[in-house]
């Protein structure tokens, strides 16, 4: 009888941290944006709690007239949807990128589709709640947000080339690559966002200039005049209109 020994190698406990934490097998998948969403979230809801209790009036339009947001300036809880919970929302939508990326999916088609649930959140929960009632334009944003994630998803799509079934889809791109992937169908996304988050836009501020300190005129000026134009029509009481635009000589559209 032949007997063979097999040398157990013991694993180190941060081994076995680390193939729990990425392991897909988990009925709640974790990895590490998920070690550091729960943190956030935590930290997030503990700020929540705190702005309707006793969060400072804010200003908000940039105009003297702070609103009164939490229950000891007797007032509603709006004041807990402006708290920032960016840090949240990244590493949840970053759990969902890795699920994808190990499930072999494009993985920002899963990150473009959480904006219509952040949205519904915020639109059909939180604004209501601290206004009271709903109010002219809820469904409107809910639906420009939910159009803008479709075209978004389509769009990125279409930014890596296709690859074959057996080639990762990281063949698509080579960091410094000299060819373009880039599709220019993308570029009206920007003006879908603007649309339906409510946007104001690229701010240039003259920011092309010569050996001697003269503004070099661009396409970039033009578009920073035409959004104070529209930042004006949106708060008049915030700008100063038309003193902002009379200020600067116009850029010369020539060429």
């Amino acid at each position: 009888m032949t007997v063979i020994l097999k040398r157990h190698e013991s694993e180190s406990l941060w081994g076995r941290f680390c193939n729990w934490i990425t392991s897909t097998e988990n009925r709640l998948y974790i990895r590490w944006f998920g070690v550091l969403m729960i943190p956030s979230l935590l930290t997030t809801t503990s700020v929540f709690i705190i702005a309707f209790i006793a969060a400072s009036p804010v200003d908000i339009d940039g105009i003297p007239e702070p609103i009164l947001g939490s229950l000891l300036y007797r007032n509603n809880i709006i004041s807990g949807a402006i708290i920032p919970t960016s840090a949240a929302i990244a590493c949840y939508m970053g759990r969902e990128w890795e699920l994808s990326f190990h499930l072999g999916m494009r993985p920002w088609i899963a990150i473009a589709y959480s904006t219509p649930v952040a949205a519904a959140t915020a639109v059909f929960l939180i604004y209501p709640i601290g206004q009271g009632n709903f109010s002219d334009g809820v469904t409107g944003v809910f639906g420009g947000s939910l159009f803008s994630a479709m075209h978004g998803s389509l769009v990125t799509s279409s930014l890596i080339k296709e690859t074959i079934e057996n080639e990762s889809y990281n063949e698509g791109y080579r960091f410094g690559q000299e060819e373009e992937t880039y599709n220019i169908v993308a570029a009206h996304t920007l003006g879908i966002n603007t649309m339906a988050f409510n946007l104001n836009g690229f701010n240039f501020n003259q920011s092309v200039f010569d050996s001697q300190g003269h503004v070099i005129s661009n396409w970039a000026d033009i578009i920073n005049r035409a959004n104070l134009g529209m930042e004006v029509m949106h708060e008049r009481n915030a700008h100063n209109f038309p003193l902002d635009l009379a200020a600067i000589e116009a850029p010369s559209t020539n060429g």
